[in-house]
């Protein structure tokens, strides 16, 4: 923006290249359709964003029923074998929280986190951690050798994990280790789950409308060029009263405004998409761990892993 202002200003006042400046009339114009085009799509981006920390909130209230569910509703005369049980049901629901983050933070053609050269430098104050490590290896904690390769071999691995659970409920339904009543309920917890994944899946998969993205872009580009013309336009009206100088407040001010939009836009691209690994993105590797920690209380652990820090002031 310094340069796109420096330039056509020294044009003008060395060269006298008078026929630079513009009226205002139409940079007025096209700066009020930026804005307005600006608006909409930080509205809707926003939106992205606050739907997905909205559907993360559901995930935790519905794991935390899940685990008191479970819990109350599976019961045996073994009390060992039922804590056994209750652990294996909730560890695996361990595991669909890991393989739904992991799912998330792939990344996609359209996300800007590794394309744009701002991002790429941003990332060296963060880590992602869905990046630097491997999704087995996390499950090896959370399945059995045998569930393990199954869900890997796998195309949707947090469909298939809930799928497990669901054939592990009917069979202890059958065995009449819960009631009809009770099995209906936690079958619905795993309702509410596949929910909650699926308008996950549609935000990561179906990216902010490219029309909308584009044309933002294209207004908010045409504006920064245009705004030293048409300062220079309406600065080379008062040199007869404050002198020639005057031309070259067109600098800072054509930097200043146009800063403003350039900011609207960047803010827009940075929460399109809450999932792509970029420092605004909704927490979900904290979140999924407050979610471990709170179901390991409720089984009786004593050890517990501690709890996602911030990195730089950035969590993930």
């Amino acid at each position: 923006m310094l340069i796109l202002s420096i330039v056509p200003t020294m044009l003008f006042y060395f060269l006298g290249w008078k026929w630079l400046a513009i009226p205002w009339v139409p940079v007025a114009l096209l700066g009020t359709a930026t804005a307005f085009i600006s608006g909409f799509k930080n509205t809707q981006t926003y939106n992205r964003s606050w739907e997905a920390r909205q559907i993360y909130g559901a995930i935790i209230n519905n794991s935390r029923s899940f685990g008191i569910l479970v819990k109350d509703f599976i019961r045996t005369d073994d009390k060992v074998k039922e804590s056994a049980l209750h652990q294996q049901i909730i560890y695996r629901h361990f595991a669909w929280l890991t393989v739904l983050r992991f799912q998330l933070r792939e990344t996609k053609s359209w996300e800007h986190i590794k394309t744009k050269s701002y991002n790429k430098e941003y990332l060296q104050y963060y880590n992602v951690p869905e990046w630097e490590t491997k999704v087995e290896d996390e499950l090896k904690l959370f399945l059995s050798d045998n569930e393990l390769q199954y869900v890997l071999s796998t195309k949707n691995r947090a469909t298939q994990i809930i799928a497990l659970q669901s054939a592990q409920l009917r069979k202890l339904n059958e065995e009449g280790k819960i009631s009809d009543y009770n099995y209906t309920a936690l079958e619905n917890q795993f309702k509410e789950l596949y929910d909650q994944q699926g308008k996950c899946e549609r935000i990561k998969n179906f990216p902010y409308p490219r029309q909308f993205s584009s044309i933002n872009l294209y207004f908010t580009n045409a504006l920064c060029f245009l705004l030293p013309l048409g300062f220079l336009g309406e600065f080379s009206k008062m040199t007869e009263k404050f002198g020639d100088n005057i031309i070259w407040l067109t600098v800072p001010f054509s930097v200043l405004l146009g800063w403003v939009f350039l900011v609207l836009e960047l803010i827009g691209e940075s929460t399109e998409n809450p999932f792509e690994g970029n420092a605004n993105d909704i927490p979900i590797t904290q979140i999924s761990r407050n979610i471990e920690i709170d179901l390991r209380e409720m089984l009786g652990e004593k050890e517990l892993p501690p709890a996602i820090q911030p990195v730089n002031n950035i969590v993930m």
